[in-house]
């Protein structure tokens, strides 16, 4: 795919500093293997599609933000072609993960399977009222889920939701901190959106080293992960945004940055 290649199942909008991926494949959002090459593509060149964006808010047009991998796809998969099919998975989930800017993920309808990878995937998560996550993967003889759904919930729930592959509805899941918001479907958006713009007041030089050091230090111990995010508190200090940032601070004003 060409940096500005029109994509078929993705849509985007953006607003200033805030952007927007729809996923957008009717009338469910399952994603097939095109898809995923999508969004792949779009996360890895955002800059292309979304040159202003401070953070980036992932929806999903219609009733639901995503049922999960076509089932299409399973039946016509073999040991064969397993591997390169499930190379292209990953790389999706990957490359939100490791989208250059913060991402917020706003679920409606079901999130199943691949749908929770991909909210999984986003840094933060907005969830409407009656939302509704499953990894099925068990029912329909495959694997996969249970290590992004970790990241939401404690190991004991992802057992049994993996176990099961039973819906549960985001109420049943908020406790857990997983997700950030409950809110009503009709304000769902604009509840994604004020999160969003309280990130997107912040420097976007910062916000993308800030992004790059907690998917860094996700994974590692303590030590070890506060030498890197000091390591990048050095780097950080080569850039006007941060002298603006501590100079507005002292001085008692609203910073102005220029940085990207």
């Amino acid at each position: 795919m060409d940096a500005m290649e029109s994509l078929q199942f993705l849509s985007w909008s953006s607003e200033g500093p805030i952007g927007t991926v729809w996923l957008d494949r009717g009338p469910v959002n399952a994603v097939d293997g095109q898809m995923y090459r999508e969004i792949k593509h779009l996360f890895t060149h955002l800059e292309d599609y979304l040159p202003d964006a401070r953070v980036v808010v992932v929806a999903g047009r219609g009733k639901h933000f995503c049922a999960g991998n076509d089932l299409s796809e399973f039946q016509t998969m073999t040991p064969e072609n397993a591997p390169e099919r499930m190379r292209e998975v990953r790389e999706a989930f990957f490359a939100i993960y490791d989208a250059p800017v913060p991402t917020i993920a706003a679920v409606q309808g079901v999130a199943v399977g691949t749908g929770v990878a991909i909210a999984s995937s986003c840094d933060l998560l907005v969830a409407a009222e009656g939302a509704r996550f499953s990894l099925p993967e068990i029912n329909v003889g495959v694997m996969g889920g249970a290590k992004h759904l970790s990241r939401l919930v404690p190991q004991a729930v992802v057992r049994l939701m993996h176990f099961t592959g039973d819906l549960v509805t985001a109420e049943e899941l908020l406790p857990h901190g997983g997700i950030l918001k409950l809110v009503p479907e009709s304000d769902l958006l604009s509840s994604a959106y004020e999160v969003a713009r309280g990130i997107a007041r912040h420097s976007p030089v910062a916000l993308r080293f800030a992004k790059r050091s907690l998917n860094t230090i996700e994974y590692m111990d303590l030590k070890q992960g506060y030498e890197f995010e000091q390591g990048l508190s050095g780097e950080l200090s080569a850039y006007e945004d941060a002298k603006e940032a501590v100079n507005a601070f002292i001085e008692h004003r609203e910073p102005v940055y220029v940085g990207r």
